[in-house]
């Protein structure tokens, strides 16, 4: 699915976020772990573990509610999510290469900086890899000219 670009003061922004239903996914799950693990255990350490786990797994929805859009990309470079929640703006002439690594089991969309590696998934962009990863290189092109 290709996602729409977004006209903000001049120019266009593409941008891909995660699905809905991600966050949504994580949450149920957190919520059917602490129920579950209410009723399985009566020592307090069992409490313990079902805390921590149900505690990660609202903190990993909370980045995605937080910070939903992972990638955006106009003429001038790329904006990715790194950490929690923490922006990181590139500019065209920092990125090197944009491949799509295709393994037997995982596809990811690498964004290769020199000085980094910027990896998203399916997951993470909501959108055919190969597509996206094309946009990126035709924004690259137009730059470089």
């Amino acid at each position: 699915m290709v996602r729409p670009a977004v006209a903000r003061l001049g120019r266009v922004e593409h941008r891909w976020r995660i699905p809905r239903k991600v966050p949504i996914g994580k949450l149920a799950v957190a919520a059917i772990v602490g129920v579950v693990g209410g009723f399985a255990g009566s020592e307090a350490w069992q409490f313990g573990v079902v805390a921590a786990v149900v505690a990660g797994l609202v903190a990993w929805a909370a980045r995605d509610l937080v910070e939903p859009v992972r990638l955006r990309a106009d003429p001038a470079g790329l904006t990715v999510v790194t950490g929690f929640a923490r922006r990181r703006r590139l500019g065209w002439p920092q990125v090197e290469r944009v491949r799509v690594d295709v393994r037997r089991r995982s596809r990811l969309l690498e964004v290769d900086t020199g000085e980094a590696l910027y990896l998203f998934s399916r997951y993470d962009v909501d959108a055919d890899l190969d597509q996206v990863a094309g946009q990126l290189e035709l924004l690259r092109a137009a730059a470089a000219r």
